[in-house]
Order: C-alpha cells, then sequence, then structure tokens
C-alpha cells in the first residue's frame, strides 16, 4: 500500500530532524572537542573543512543520483551516513586524531549535502500534491532538532559529560528513528524515465547552469547558507571567545538561535501566504543582517546575546524559501534545487575555513563581517524569489490525492 499523505510529511519531517539533532550535537561541543584536540582557529577551520568538502560533494552528485535512482534511495544512504558520522567524530576527538574528526565531518556533510537535496524534491511533491505550503515547516524540523540537540548538548557540556558518549547516543537515537520512518517514503520521486529523449524531460545540465534567474536564487542560497552556517559552525566560540560567555552558556545562546529558528521557520508558512515570498525574504534578510550586525559591534555581552535572536529569525526563511523558489523556477525541479544549492553550498566549502582564518587574524567577531555583507547584498536581490501562486486549501489524505496529481 502507498504511504498517505500525512505519513510521507512526518516520514520528512523526522528525517529532517535528524541531521539538526546531529549538527547540534556536535556544534555545542566544539568548544570541547577544540579543547581536546588543542586546536586553534585557524586549526578548527581545516577540521570543518572536511565538513564543507562532505557537503559540496553530496550536493554536486545529489541531482544526478535522484534523476537516476529517485530520491528516496538518495536521502536514505545519506541520511545513513549521517547516522553512523556521530560516533566517528566522537571517538576521534577522545582519541585526539583531528584528521579522523574531519574524515567524520566529511561523512556528516556527504550524508546531509545529499539527503537534504532529495528530502527537498520529496517536499517540493508535496507542495505540488497538496497545493499548501511546506517546505517552510519541513526545514522548522531541522531547527527544532538543532534545539532539541543544543538542550541536550548544554546540559552534557554543564556536566562534563564525555563528548565521546554524547554523540554515540545521539547516533543510536537517531539511527532507531531513521529504521522507523524510512518505509514512509514512496518509490519513484524525482526519478526520470530515461526512456524519454532528455529534450522531452528536462533542460540539460550545462542549461540550468546559464539560467540568469536560477544563478541569483543560487546566489541567494548562497547568502543565507554563509549566515546560517556561520552560526552552526563557530556561534558558541563567538560568545565564549568574543563575548566572554562560559561554554555552556554558548550552547545555551546557539539555543536561542536554533529555537528562534525553528520558531520563524514553522510560523513561516503563514507570512508566506499574507505577504508573498519575496517581501518575507526581504524582511527576514534585514533581520538576519541586524542580528549579525549586533554580535559584531555591540559590547555588551546580554545585547550581544539578545542579538542572536534575530540573527536566527533573520536566516529562517531564506534558505527554504530560495530553494523553494528554485525547483518551481522551470522543468526538472531536482536538476534546480541541485544547482541552486550546489551554489549555496560554496559558503560550506569555503566558510569555516575562511572564517577560522580570519578569526585567526582579526577575532571571530570580525570574521563575521563576511556573512553580514552577503546577507545586505542578498536582501536587495530579494525579487528573485518569485512568489509560488499556492492555493491555501484542504486536501484530504490518502490514495486520492495522488490520483487527482496524475492528472
Amino acid at each position: 500500500m502507498s504511504p498517505t499523505i500525512t505519513q510521507r510529511r512526518w516520514a520528512l519531517y523526522t528525517l529532517f530532524f535528524l541531521p539538526g539533532l546531529s549538527m547540534a550535537s556536535w556544534v555545542t561541543r566544539t568548544p570541547a572537542i577544540r579543547d581536546l584536540l588543542e586546536a586553534t582557529p585557524a586549526k578548527m577551520g581545516l577540521v570543518l573543512f572536511g565538513l564543507s568538502v562532505g557537503s559540496m560533494l553530496g550536493i554536486i552528485f545529489s541531482g544526478k543520483l535522484v534523476a537516476r535512482f529517485a530520491a528516496r534511495p538518495v536521502i536514505r544512504t545519506g541520511s545513513a551516513a549521517v547516522i553512523a558520522s556521530m560516533p566517528l567524530i566522537g571517538i576521534s576527538a577522545h582519541f585526539q586524531l583531528e584528521w579522523c574528526v574531519a574524515a567524520g565531518l566529511f561523512l556528516f556533510g556527504a550524508g546531509m549535502g545529499s539527503a537534504e537535496v532529495g528530502m527537498n524534491v520529496e517536499g517540493a511533491e508535496i507542495e505540488r500534491l497538496t497545493k499548501k505550503p511546506f517546505l517552510a515547516s519541513l526545514h522548522g524540523f531541522f531547527s527544532l532538532g538543532t534545539v532539541i540537540g543544543a538542550s541536550a548538548g548544554i546540559i552534557f557540556t554543564s556536566i562534563a559529560f564525555p563528548v565521546l558518549w554524547h554523540l554515540v547516543f545521539s547516533g543510536l537515537l537517531s539511527l532507531a528513528l531513521f529504521l522507523y520512518v524510512i518505509r514512509y517514503l514512496p518509490q519513484g520521486t524525482g526519478k526520470i524515465d530515461r526512456s524519454c529523449t532528455e529534450e522531452s524531460v528536462s533542460p540539460s545540465a550545462a542549461k540550468l547552469w546559464t539560467d540568469p534567474r536560477l544563478l541569483l536564487i543560487g546566489f541567494i542560497v548562497l547568502a543565507m547558507a554563509l549566515a546560517e552556517g556561520s552560526a552552526n559552525d563557530w556561534l558558541p566560540l563567538v560568545m565564549v571567545d568574543g563575548h566572554g560567555f562560559d561554554p555552556a552558556a554558548g550552547s545555551l545562546i546557539f539555543t536561542g538561535f536554533a529555537l528562534a529558528m525553528t520558531i520563524g521557520r514553522f510560523c513561516g508558512g503563514w507570512f508566506i501566504g499574507r505577504f508573498g515570498a519575496s517581501r518575507t525574504f526581504a524582511v527576514s534578510a534585514f533581520l538576519g543582517a541586524l542580528g549579525l550586525a549586533g554580535v559584531i559591534f555591540l559590547n555588551n555581552p546580554v545585547l550581544a546575546g539578545a542579538a542572536v535572536i534575530l540573527w536566527g529569525i533573520g536566516t529562517s526563511l531564506a534558505f527554504p524559501l530560495a530553494i523553494s523558489a528554485a525547483g518551481a523556477s522551470g522543468a526538472d525541479p531536482a536538476g534546480r534545487v541541485a544547482v541552486a544549492a550546489t551554489i549555496g553550498y560554496i559558503a560550506f566549502l569555503v566558510g569555516p575555513p575562511l572564517l577560522g582564518f580570519i578569526g585567526n587574524e582579526f577575532g571571530l567577531r570580525q570574521a563575521l563581517h563576511l556573512p553580514l555583507g552577503f546577507v545586505i547584498v542578498a536582501m536587495f536581490f530579494s525579487s528573485a524569489v518569485a512568489e509560488r501562486k499556492i492555493k491555501l486549501e484542504r486536501v484530504s489524505d490518502g490514495p486520492e490525492l495522488e490520483s487527482d496529481a496524475r492528472h
């Protein structure tokens, strides 16, 4: 029996939740892992480069893999890599094997990058079937995972719980949830029928890379991914080294960032429906820039911590809005999502080491000028995130919805 739309939604919610949980488990323990590895900011930037390279490779190949094998096997393989990465990072940090930590982050990045494209393709298909916004709330579950993972990280950090066992437990919990929900994803979503001619199915990859609007959307994804990724990679260390907080408080502030993103994404559907995608994006980017500026320029630690909330709210909707716009910009949504995400993931490739080297020379707070500049530029291109004409109507679950969608 084919899964219902409700089952598909909750499977995707859970599968997006898992990398958020894993990401926060890693991020909240970065001060402890940094101390275990005795790493400078520049050295931590090189360790994080493993995450960047893995993410880029996962994104680059994911579009073709989805087109050939469909979204489900790509999601399954990518999610398994994310789950396996956590114990590997924990064990490597425990034994002070910095290159093995980088390898674990590579595995995490490759798995997350490939699975995310597949899940966005599935999410875009659910939007098409239901005629209702879905991607914002879907990304909200990633943020919810970061909130729960960061909350656990705060507790474990405050009691000096070993990083090794923290990340092993995170992997085991993710494995149990993954095995339960993966069966509810349908077969065939995003797969291209190779019996058809290439021209009749989708534009070639070369043509996608010359689509001006898609490239502009890709730049927007890059700018906002840099803003979000800077928090995921560096926020606890920024607050510890740049504003004088202790590691537990740095983790707490990261939790506030994740909570702000979660609220923004769960509430985003209403704002998109009421004000449109481009206006919602412009306001979001402005708030994100305001929050980043507060962390950089405010010397009062309390006010800087409060600015993190604006940073989180401002970047919450930008990524899903841009990905949704990319998927809806023409034929071959999987290829278009992959192109936009590939451009965006340049931020994850060069961002961590570049911010690390800048931080090593000028301090981590000053390094945040880079994402701030990109967000400000992206704000002025908000019209590229075209309004999606989604009718907000109630659609019943079940096989009859699948049947209607084929007409």
